[in-house]
């Protein structure tokens, strides 16, 4: 059965790969990334019947006007969402350090997409899931939702954050049909991890940390998408699950 899922921050990576996996399953997407060079190709080479299955807006989740317009494309078009994956994630880059030598600026701008992003969509999408009686919304988080990143400390709190977003999800809204899970994963190749897998050191010492011998692909995370939002994870409620190899166990 179709659904209509919202995937955000979807130019490249992980929100690349899952908007292309509900696609191909037969899915509506509404997807949204800041980037238009990057959100336009990505999508180049889907054929007509799959086109017609897809919204591409190009916004920032952490901005009311421009997941207001979104959102509103979206339940226009494809209806109230089934499927909520808040993917769209940043770190603040070289910047984003310790707590107080972490601009201002910077601060705002990561917990304006980690978090600010997430409660902006689900905002806007859990009126019609209470209203339908039921919804999944799924949030990206990370490990560092149980460990903190040494000299990542706003992208750590974030993190922290949005699996106690998604335990208040849970809370405030289990009994209306509507279930919300985070997934957290360690180490995963995309191509923002890129520059760190490609320097031998610093590859050595991530895989050296992690039980299984090696970092996540992307298909590990679509993976584990596809089955919490499928009705045979319908009893995950409020979870917040790492998938790691086992990096947070050792």
């Amino acid at each position: 059965m179709s659904r209509t899922v919202v995937v955000t921050g979807t130019g490249s990576g992980i929100g690349l790969a899952l908007a292309r996996h509900f696609i191909a399953v037969g899915d509506r997407v509404a997807v949204i990334d800041p980037d238009s060079d990057a959100l336009a190709p990505a999508f180049n080479d889907l054929d007509v019947g799959e086109r017609q299955r897809l919204i591409a807006t190009v916004g920032d989740v952490g901005d009311e006007a421009d997941v207001q317009r979104f959102m509103d494309e979206c339940q226009r078009s494809f209806g109230v969402p089934d499927v909520v994956v808040n993917n769209a994630g940043i770190t603040g880059g070289s910047t984003a350090t310790t707590l107080h030598e972490t601009p201002v600026d910077v601060f705002d701008r990561v917990v304006a997409v980690n978090l600010r992003g997430p409660y902006l969509i689900c905002r806007r999408a859990l009126p019609g899931m209470v209203a339908r009686g039921s919804g999944i919304i799924l949030n990206i988080a990370s490990v560092a939702a149980f460990v903190a990143f040494p000299g990542r400390a706003v992208y750590s709190m974030t993190k922290a954050a949005l699996a106690q977003l998604t335990r208040t999800i849970a809370v405030d809204y289990g009994a209306t049909g509507v279930r919300s899970v985070a997934l957290c994963p360690g180490m995963v190749a995309t191509p923002m991890t890129q520059w760190r897998l490609d320097t031998p050191r610093l590859r050595d010492e991530i895989v050296a940390r992690i039980p299984q011998g090696r970092v996540a692909a992307i298909s590990d995370i679509v993976a584990a998408v596809a089955f919490l939002v499928s009705a045979d994870a319908n009893y995950f409620n409020g979870s917040a699950l790492p998938i790691d190899g086992g990096y947070l166990a050792a």
